[in-house]
C-alpha cells in the first residue's frame, strides 16, 4: 500500500510551542519584550520605599512648596514628589495630594486677595493667606516627617 504524500512544512499544524518563560496575564505589545518593558504596577498596599523614606518624602511633599514658591508656583514642588514617589508609596501619595491641593486652594485665595486689593479689603487678605499658608505649610511638613497623615483645615480637593 501506498502512503499519501507528507503536506508542505508551512503547512503542517506545530505540535508543541517551544520551551520558554509563560506569558504574563493580559496585553502584550508586539515587539516588546517583558525584560525590556514598562515595570509591572506594584500592587497598592506595598510599598517600594523604607518607613523613614515614606516619612522624609512625606515631608518634602510638604516642604517642597517652600522652595517652588520662589519661582511663583508653589504647586510644582507637591506635583513633582507626587509624580516621582507617589506610585511608590500610598502614604507618600496622599501626602503630596494633599499639599497639592492645598496649594492650589492658596493660589486661588492670593490672586481673589490680590483682585480685592481695589477695594482695599485685599489689604488685609493678602497677609493673612501668606501667613496661613506658611504656617500650615510648616506644620504639614512636621506631621508627615512624624508619620502622621496632615489634613489642612481648609482645602479644595481638585486632585484625588
Amino acid at each position: 500500500m501506498t502512503q499519501p504524500p507528507e503536506p508542505p512544512p508551512e503547512s503542517r499544524p506545530e505540535s508543541t510551542p517551544e520551551p520558554g518563560p509563560p506569558e504574563p496575564p493580559g496585553y502584550q505589545q508586539p515587539g516588546w519584550q517583558q525584560q525590556g518593558g514598562y515595570p509591572q504596577q506594584q500592587p497598592t498596599g506595598q510599598s517600594q520605599l523604607s518607613p523613614a523614606d515614606e516619612r522624609t518624602w512625606g515631608m518634602l511633599a510638604h516642604l517642597s512648596a517652600l522652595l517652588a514658591a520662589f519661582v511663583a508656583l508653589a504647586f510644582l514642588g507637591p506635583l513633582l514628589v507626587m509624580l516621582i514617589q507617589g506610585p511608590k508609596s500610598d502614604f507618600v501619595r496622599r501626602q503630596s495630594v494633599e499639599a497639592l491641593n492645598f496649594q492650589i486652594t492658596t493660589y486661588i485665595a492670593a490672586i481673589i486677595s490680590a483682585i480685592l486689593i481695589v477695594v482695599l479689603i485685599g489689604l488685609i487678605l493678602l497677609p493673612i493667606v501668606g501667613i496661613a499658608w506658611l504656617v500650615l505649610t510648616i506644620m504639614a511638613g512636621l506631621a508627615a516627617n512624624r508619620g502622621e497623615d496632615y489634613r489642612y483645615p481648609f482645602n479644595i480637593r481638585l486632585v484625588k
